[in-house]
Protein backbone atom coordinates (compact mmCIF):
# COMPACT_ATOMS: atom_id res chain seq x y z
CA UNK A 1 0.00 0.00 0.00
CA UNK A 2 1.28 3.48 -0.90
CA UNK A 3 1.19 6.33 1.55
CA UNK A 4 0.69 9.29 0.77
CA UNK A 5 2.30 12.57 3.75
CA UNK A 6 -0.13 15.11 4.43
CA UNK A 7 1.14 17.65 2.70
CA UNK A 8 0.24 15.49 -0.49
CA UNK A 9 -3.08 14.74 0.74
CA UNK A 10 -4.26 18.05 1.05
CA UNK A 11 -2.18 19.34 -2.03
CA UNK A 12 -0.03 21.87 0.15
CA UNK A 13 2.90 22.95 -2.57
CA UNK A 14 5.19 24.21 0.22
CA UNK A 15 6.51 22.28 2.85
CA UNK A 16 4.91 23.23 6.34
CA UNK A 17 6.20 26.05 8.16
CA UNK A 18 7.21 23.87 10.96
CA UNK A 19 7.40 19.93 12.46
CA UNK A 20 4.73 21.22 15.02
CA UNK A 21 2.75 22.15 12.42
CA UNK A 22 2.44 19.49 10.11
CA UNK A 23 1.70 17.23 13.66
CA UNK A 24 -0.83 18.81 14.41
CA UNK A 25 -2.51 19.02 11.11
CA UNK A 26 -2.20 15.66 10.73
CA UNK A 27 -3.58 15.42 14.01
CA UNK A 28 -6.66 17.21 12.68
CA UNK A 29 -7.28 15.61 9.62
CA UNK A 30 -6.68 11.99 11.12
CA UNK A 31 -10.05 13.39 13.86
CA UNK A 32 -11.93 14.56 11.24
CA UNK A 33 -11.78 11.89 8.71
CA UNK A 34 -12.38 9.45 11.81
CA UNK A 35 -15.15 11.29 13.34
CA UNK A 36 -16.71 11.43 9.75
CA UNK A 37 -16.52 7.26 9.85
CA UNK A 38 -18.06 7.29 13.09
CA UNK A 39 -21.09 9.99 11.95
CA UNK A 40 -21.70 7.49 9.24
CA UNK A 41 -22.04 4.59 12.15
CA UNK A 42 -24.46 6.03 14.20
CA UNK A 43 -26.71 7.68 11.72
CA UNK A 44 -28.79 5.08 10.67
CA UNK A 45 -29.22 4.31 14.41
CA UNK A 46 -30.40 8.14 14.68
CA UNK A 47 -27.61 9.57 16.66
CA UNK A 48 -24.87 11.71 16.51
CA UNK A 49 -21.10 10.84 17.91
CA UNK A 50 -21.85 13.59 20.72
CA UNK A 51 -25.29 11.89 21.75
CA UNK A 52 -23.60 8.12 21.54
CA UNK A 53 -20.81 9.08 23.94
CA UNK A 54 -23.44 10.48 26.70
CA UNK A 55 -25.63 7.17 26.46
CA UNK A 56 -21.89 5.58 26.44
CA UNK A 57 -20.90 7.52 29.59
CA UNK A 58 -24.67 7.18 31.61
CA UNK A 59 -23.96 3.04 30.59
CA UNK A 60 -20.79 3.16 31.76
CA UNK A 61 -21.70 4.85 35.25
CA UNK A 62 -24.26 2.35 35.86
CA UNK A 63 -26.89 5.16 37.80
CA UNK A 64 -28.16 8.44 37.35
CA UNK A 65 -25.85 11.69 36.65
CA UNK A 66 -25.89 15.56 36.74
CA UNK A 67 -25.87 16.78 32.99
CA UNK A 68 -23.09 18.98 34.29
CA UNK A 69 -20.59 15.72 35.33
CA UNK A 70 -21.76 14.35 31.67
CA UNK A 71 -20.58 17.29 29.88
CA UNK A 72 -17.25 17.39 31.82
CA UNK A 73 -16.94 13.69 30.51
CA UNK A 74 -17.79 14.33 26.84
CA UNK A 75 -14.94 12.86 24.75
CA UNK A 76 -15.71 16.31 22.71
CA UNK A 77 -16.80 19.40 24.25
CA UNK A 78 -20.12 20.21 23.87
CA UNK A 79 -21.61 23.94 24.04
CA UNK A 80 -25.05 22.64 24.68
CA UNK A 81 -25.46 19.48 26.56
CA UNK A 82 -29.33 20.62 28.11
CA UNK A 83 -29.76 20.85 23.66
CA UNK A 84 -28.02 17.03 23.22
CA UNK A 85 -30.06 16.03 26.34
CA UNK A 86 -33.48 16.72 24.93
CA UNK A 87 -32.74 15.52 21.65
CA UNK A 88 -31.86 12.29 23.59
CA UNK A 89 -35.39 12.63 25.90
CA UNK A 90 -37.29 13.13 22.98
CA UNK A 91 -36.47 10.00 21.13
CA UNK A 92 -36.64 8.30 24.98
CA UNK A 93 -33.35 7.06 25.29
CA UNK A 94 -32.95 9.20 28.63
CA UNK A 95 -35.34 10.82 31.22
CA UNK A 96 -34.52 13.84 33.69
CA UNK A 97 -34.95 13.61 37.25
CA UNK A 98 -35.00 16.46 39.84
CA UNK A 99 -32.43 15.93 43.05
CA UNK A 100 -34.85 15.79 45.98
CA UNK A 101 -32.23 18.06 48.09
CA UNK A 102 -31.47 20.45 45.61
CA UNK A 103 -34.05 20.87 43.01
CA UNK A 104 -31.61 23.12 41.32
CA UNK A 105 -29.90 19.48 40.26
CA UNK A 106 -31.30 17.35 37.20
CA UNK A 107 -30.05 13.94 37.19
CA UNK A 108 -29.51 11.91 33.90
CA UNK A 109 -31.29 8.73 33.53
CA UNK A 110 -30.53 5.92 30.85
CA UNK A 111 -33.72 4.17 29.19
CA UNK A 112 -33.59 0.27 28.88
CA UNK A 113 -34.23 1.87 24.80
CA UNK A 114 -31.09 3.10 24.81
CA UNK A 115 -28.85 0.38 26.72
CA UNK A 116 -30.97 -2.32 24.12
CA UNK A 117 -30.03 0.14 21.38
CA UNK A 118 -25.82 0.70 22.81
CA UNK A 119 -26.03 -3.24 22.49
CA UNK A 120 -26.91 -3.59 19.07
CA UNK A 121 -24.38 -0.57 18.19
CA UNK A 122 -21.46 -2.05 20.36
CA UNK A 123 -19.96 -5.03 17.67
CA UNK A 124 -20.38 -2.22 14.63
CA UNK A 125 -18.74 -0.01 17.00
CA UNK A 126 -15.67 -2.39 18.18
CA UNK A 127 -14.94 -3.59 14.01
CA UNK A 128 -15.15 0.30 12.91
CA UNK A 129 -12.16 1.04 15.52
CA UNK A 130 -10.11 -2.42 14.25
CA UNK A 131 -10.84 -0.73 11.00
CA UNK A 132 -9.77 2.24 11.04
CA UNK A 133 -6.85 1.40 13.50
CA UNK A 134 -6.51 -2.38 13.75
CA UNK A 135 -3.39 -2.42 11.29
CA UNK A 136 -1.59 -0.88 13.93
CA UNK A 137 0.73 -2.92 16.66
CA UNK A 138 -0.18 -3.48 20.22
CA UNK A 139 3.30 -1.44 20.75
CA UNK A 140 2.28 1.23 18.28
CA UNK A 141 -1.21 1.84 19.11
CA UNK A 142 0.06 1.85 23.25
CA UNK A 143 2.52 4.35 21.93
CA UNK A 144 0.33 6.83 19.88
CA UNK A 145 -1.93 6.78 23.17
CA UNK A 146 0.81 7.57 25.13
CA UNK A 147 1.99 10.30 22.77
CA UNK A 148 -0.90 12.08 22.40
CA UNK A 149 -1.66 12.25 25.89
CA UNK A 150 1.66 14.13 26.35
CA UNK A 151 0.73 16.07 23.35
CA UNK A 152 -2.45 17.29 25.72
CA UNK A 153 -0.60 17.74 29.05
CA UNK A 154 0.54 21.44 28.21
CA UNK A 155 -3.36 21.92 28.81
CA UNK A 156 -4.92 19.42 30.54
CA UNK A 157 -6.35 21.47 33.86
CA UNK A 158 -6.10 20.09 37.54
CA UNK A 159 -9.31 20.04 38.76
Amino acid sequence: MSHRNLQQEIGKKQPFDSLEQAAILNILRTSDIFHNQFGRLFRPYGLTPSQYNVLRILRGEGKPMPSLEIADRMVQVVPAITGLIDRLQAQNLVKRKRCTEDRRVVYIEITPKALSLLKEIDEPDLNLHRKLIGHLSSDELSELSRLLEKARASLVCTK
